[in-house]
């Protein structure tokens, strides 16, 4: 049996105006259905892509952001915001998504998906990656 390979998916881009984020988001989707070791990581830009209040109305396209809620489901827990990207941004923890994941061995409480991480831990965290995509 192959051992399982560990992908991680950085993005860089902004939610909107390219198509990256969304193709990320479908491919972070359907990897892991097919049980993939997804680990997601928001850097530059890309930490926009999750960011709480996303309203769209101005550009006329389909808001997409309450679609990372349901990456819990997808058994996806590990999602590293780069702190000096959000700073850079003037943005928090707080100004994210809420997004959860249900720990069944601890009678299915909620945890924290999102984990904000220096540049450096950042790097350990990719090196570790067996696969990495950048979007």
């Amino acid at each position: 049996m192959s051992e399982i390979k560990k992908f991680l998916y950085v993005n860089r881009k902004a939610p909107y105006g390219t198509i990256y984020a969304w193709e990320s988001l479908e491919v972070v989707l359907i990897g892991a259905a097919f049980d993939q070791d997804v680990t997601l990581a928001f850097v530059d830009d890309g930490v926009y892509q999750i960011v709480k209040g996303t309203d769209t109305a101005g550009i006329e396209m389909k808001n997409f952001s309450p679609t990372y809620t349901a990456l819990g489901d997808y058994d996806i827990k590990k999602i590293y915001v780069e702190k000096e990207s959000l700073e850079k941004r003037g943005l928090t923890v707080d100004d994210l998504l809420d997004l959860k994941w249900e720990d069944e061995d601890e009678d299915w409480a909620e945890k924290d998906s999102i984990h904000v991480v220096s540049s450096a831990e950042l790097a350990d965290i990719m090196d570790d990656a067996d696969i990495t995509l950048s979007f």
